[in-house]
């Protein structure tokens, strides 16, 4: 079950006995802390501890007795950390709620799963709740919204979130990476958490880039055969941008907001020096969300520019029609009478001019005559149709 690398540990410790205890479990809990060498992961909030060790030891401080001393002045341990938690279970959001003293409001955001993106500060923490996205193109939840719950006291931080997201183990590899730079706070993690929320959007905004650009381009200058599935990639486009624009709500908002409390004189506050990090990713998302409103207004002028172009083949068919028919028209014009005279007349027992004349002479004069009527009314149908 356990297995021990340089980037984190695996406890050892035996899951409790029941129901869905088996190995195929997936880690819900990681614990990362400076003053460890790994980051643990366990199935249960029991596998935490190693054997020997309680959970104040390796909190070091974040337990109740240590938020008791941190509520009467005393100065909090240099340690912190990070538990990260993967779909809790109510029992466990109240054990944590219990240790931790964690006020009930928080407790029912996250276990209602609140949508709203928000900051809110208690007493003795600050509680950070900022919408993701599922990021795997082969989920059937792909793009659909994911909410984080970030709960930052003075010593450390605590995440929740009720699907698989990359974002727990992006910020770890980029504290591995920055560890020997920068100091790892609680408020740092956060804001960490919020970044790597932020950069996800990236690539997708970029590629729906890419798609509108191609749009507007071939919209007025592809053939009829080609154009098939423009209006099917003009929809699609459409509906990933305004799903990104759902995401991104209020995000530029709620950052401002926890870069302004930077600036308070509250102890659970975040520190001033975060603040700078805030607004660099409060830019981030007005860039973001200002390039998605010009791509929803690039994706709406290429649709009715799409829809104006079909108006106007369709008219032109139309008007080929119509010039089809005033020809035929013209036609039946000029051979309706000529029927009347040898389909109607002739065809009825009524006496023909030159019945009686052995001769040709009345037979070629009436065909004379028809051809002769057809030829001045073809003429004048031509002359009609030419103005």
């Amino acid at each position: 079950m356990s297995t021990l690398s340089s980037e984190e540990y695996l406890p050892t410790a035996s899951p409790p006995t029941g129901a869905g205890t088996g190995h195929d479990r997936p880690y819900r809990f990681s614990f990362y802390s400076n003053s460890l060498s790994a980051t643990i992961h366990a199935r249960s909030l029991s596998e935490l501890p190693a054997e020997g060790q309680t959970f104040e030891d390796l909190f070091g401080g974040a337990s109740k007795t240590a938020l008791n001393d941190q509520r009467l002045g005393n100065d909090p341990e240099g340690q912190t950390w990070w538990l990260d938690v993967l779909s809790p279970t109510d029992e466990e959001m109240k054990m944590l709620s219990r240790v931790f003293n964690i006020h009930p409001l928080t407790t029912e955001d996250i276990q209602m799963e609140e949508a709203r993106e928000k900051i809110e500060l208690f007493r003795t923490y600050y509680l950070v709740c900022f919408r993701s996205f599922d990021q795997d193109p082969f989920s059937p939840t792909y793009l659909e919204p994911l909410n984080v719950y970030i709960i930052v006291f003075r010593e450390g931080t605590l995440s929740f979130h009720f699907r698989s997201t990359p974002h727990p183990q992006n910020v770890r590899r980029r504290i591995k990476q920055l560890k020997d730079y920068i100091s790892v706070t609680s408020d740092w993690i956060s804001y960490a958490l919020i970044d790597d929320i932020t950069d996800a959007f990236g690539p997708l905004i970029q590629s729906i880039e890419y798609e509108v650009d191609s749009i507007d381009e071939l919209v007025l200058i592809l053939k009829d055969a080609e154009q098939s599935d423009m209006l099917r990639r003009i929809g699609t486009c459409r509906k990933k941008v305004m799903g990104l624009l759902r995401l991104m709500g209020n995000k530029a908002d709620v950052v401002k907001g926890l870069a302004k409390r930077c600036n308070e004189n509250w102890k659970v506050a975040p520190t001033s020096d975060i603040g700078l990090y805030l607004s660099d990713i409060q830019d981030h998302l007005i860039t973001m969300t200002q390039n998605l409103n010009h791509y929803e207004k690039i994706l709406s002028r290429s649709h009715s520019n799409y829809l104006a172009q079909i108006s106007i083949e369709i008219t032109d068919a139309n008007n080929q029609i119509n010039d089809v028919l005033s020809k035929l028209t013209a036609l039946g014009t000029v051979l309706i009478p000529m029927n009347l005279v040898t389909g109607a007349l002739w065809g009825m027992n009524v006496h023909v001019p030159g019945q009686g004349i052995d001769s040709n002479t009345w037979f070629l004069s009436i065909i004379g005559c028809l051809a002769a009527f057809a030829i001045i009314g073809g003429y004048s149908a031509y002359k009609m149709i030419r103005k």
